[in-house]
């Protein structure tokens, strides 16, 4: 299983960029293998868009900033989720005690990649390395 974090979403939500394409390349490649995202890049996401909402300065960034939420909305509906469980929850807390210096959002999904004994698809090497045993490969480059 191949689980794309949030950055891989967010480019593959912009088909036109040469990263995008990429992702896309190796999505079209990927085999049996399911790919999936997990809830906490839904809210990640989710999050982005309401803050996009609420800045918005005119008329016409409101309109680009609601368009941009409802396609977020549809893509999520395309797209298979995995949720934060107990079994991510007791993961996540082990990630904790490491004390990693690693976001709290990168340490959960990093959780959810390990109760699913998956891959993640991030261009967060830098973090994402520092997680002991973490299948990671970055699609964009």
């Amino acid at each position: 299983m191949f689980i794309l974090d949030t950055d891989h979403v967010s480019l593959i939500q912009f088909p036109e960029s040469d990263a995008a394409k990429r992702i896309l390349a190796r999505l079209s490649s990927a085999g049996p293998r399911p790919v999936v995202t997990t809830i906490i890049t839904y809210e990640e996401q989710t999050r982005g868009c309401l803050k996009s909402v609420a800045n918005a300065k005119d008329p016409r960034q409101e309109v680009a900033a609601y368009f941009h939420l409802r396609r977020s909305l549809e893509d999520f509906h395309r797209i298979p989720l995995l949720d934060f469980d107990e079994f991510a929850s007791s993961e996540f807390q082990r990630l904790c005690r490491l004390n990693l210096r690693v976001g709290s959002m990168d340490l959960r999904i990093a959780a959810i990649t390990f109760v699913h004994d998956a891959t993640l698809i991030s261009a967060n090497l830098w973090d994402s390395r520092k997680v002991p045993g973490l299948q990671v490969e970055d699609w964009s480059r």
